[in-house]
């Protein structure tokens, strides 16, 4: 069965505090920092360009304040399915 994986980076803005340990891990250059502030007054991380993402988990891994979830999804080809 052919697919291809995409993930996708929630950010939980009210616990970052933009810190930006992730960004220099990301080894696809994936995550910036935001110019909105959160209610505490910090930038939080962006996933900017979540298309590049490869789902190393080296953001969730460093990042201090558990702020990062990775989730995967799926997509199948259906033409290449056999069924």
């Amino acid at each position: 069965m052919a697919s291809k994986y995409s993930f996708i980076i929630k950010v939980d803005e009210e616990k970052c505090k933009g810190c930006g340990l992730c960004i220099g891990f990301c080894p696809q250059g994936v995550l910036v920092i935001s110019s909105r502030r959160n209610s505490k007054g910090y930038h939080p991380v962006e996933a900017k360009f979540q298309e590049k993402c490869t789902g190393c988990l080296n953001c969730i891994t460093i990042c201090p304040d558990v702020a990062i979830t990775i989730y995967r999804k799926i997509s199948l080809d259906r033409e290449k399915v056999k069924v």
